[in-house]
């Protein structure tokens, strides 16, 4: 196996620097799209011969050093049996969650039972790349899924969930409770069908204060980053607009540690310091850069982040009107520029 990531992810040296992309496989990409045509994305995400081969699409195509498995960070919370829709105006709950009763409503799944075919897709994209590099398992974060699930889908201002934490705490830490329990064992089982190593999104984590972050996520990050340790594999948390919760995020004992492209890399390892890994952090509009700027902004990030436990990533996912051409170009350009970075001619 190409275990340049993992490798990465516990700080340990690599020939050249790993580089996967969030979104990897999706919208981009022609191949994607001509599946994607015929089949609604939720059944896409509950087909498990589909889901692995859209999640080995960019792997042959672009020559990333991981696979991340094709789903979505909703799939669990429907298991718990709340009704969701998804379409390209993003995800939708007809019946938001907004009272006790609502919460106690949810149940907390059997991970094969209500999301088996997470486990069979992970399984089945193993086979097809024969092991060849690692598959990330994910999740999304307690506070982010509660966050759709209060509002009813996307929102710009976050009041509901907000008024919920703010107004009746114990029924938000009811529900972010609810919510870990379901989450640690989906992980689990996509570990034990063969993820090599974890992330968990908390999308929406940058909307909260630190203080509010601290109170009303830290806690439930620091139980599942714990429990998905203990089964040997790394874990990465990533935010959204979070440099200043970086501190925070490491203290959930993540392995790595995501920063999004508002923060340059060598000032997220200043606060991060030596003993976590960053993950990072081009602007996914970079991509459409003319090649030598692109270029260009390969080079600075690498040395910014240094040889030694560095993913380079975007910030954020890749966007649909993205050129794969130029995402292959990136890719490109780390693992070329990640050598030279490695024997220290790594030019201007």
């Amino acid at each position: 196996m190409n275990d340049r990531l993992l490798r990465a992810a516990r700080r340990q040296p690599t020939d050249t620097t790993p580089v996967w992309l969030m979104r990897q496989a999706g919208r981009y990409l022609p191949e994607y799209r001509a599946i994607r045509g015929n089949i609604a994305f939720l059944d896409l995400c509950k087909n498990p011969d589909l889901a692995a081969e859209v999640t080995v699409q960019p792997v042959t195509r672009l020559g990333v050093d991981a696979a991340i498995i094709f789903s979505d960070i909703l799939i669990p919370v429907e298991a718990m049996g709340i009704t969701l829709e998804l379409g390209d105006k993003g995800p939708h709950f007809p019946n938001p969650v907004r009272s006790a009763a609502d919460i106690d409503k949810l149940g907390v799944p059997d991970p094969v039972e209500g999301t088996g075919f997470v486990a069979e897709a992970i399984r089945r994209t193993r086979k097809a790349l024969n092991d060849s590099v690692p598959v990330i398992g994910f999740a999304g974060a307690p506070f982010t899924l509660a966050a759709y699930m209060v509002e009813g889908g996307g929102s710009k201002s976050y009041i509901l969930i907000k008024r919920l934490m703010f107004e009746q705490p114990e029924l938000a830490h009811r529900l972010f409770g609810k919510l870990t329990d379901t989450l640690i064992p989906y992980l689990k089982m996509q570990v034990e069908a063969g993820a090599s190593i974890v992330q968990i999104f908390d999308s929406w984590g940058g909307e909260l204060s630190p203080w509010d972050y601290e109170r009303f996520c830290i806690p439930y990050l620091k139980r599942m980053v714990s429990e998905l340790k203990a089964t040997g594999v790394p874990v990465i948390v990533f935010g959204v607009g979070m440099s200043t919760h970086l501190q925070l995020l490491k203290s959930t004992g993540a392995d790595v540690v995501g920063l999004d492209w508002t923060l340059p890399a060598d000032e997220g390892r200043k606060v991060l310091g030596p003993d976590v890994a960053i993950q990072g952090n081009l602007d996914p509009l970079h991509l459409f850069l003319p090649r030598e700027e692109l270029d260009g902004r390969v080079k600075d990030i690498l040395r910014r982040a240094g040889p030694v436990g560095h993913i380079f990533n975007l910030g954020h996912g890749i966007l649909p009107p993205t050129d794969p051409d130029a995402a292959k170009f990136l890719v490109e350009a780390v693992h070329r520029h990640g050598v030279a970075l490695r024997q220290g001619t790594l030019g201007g």
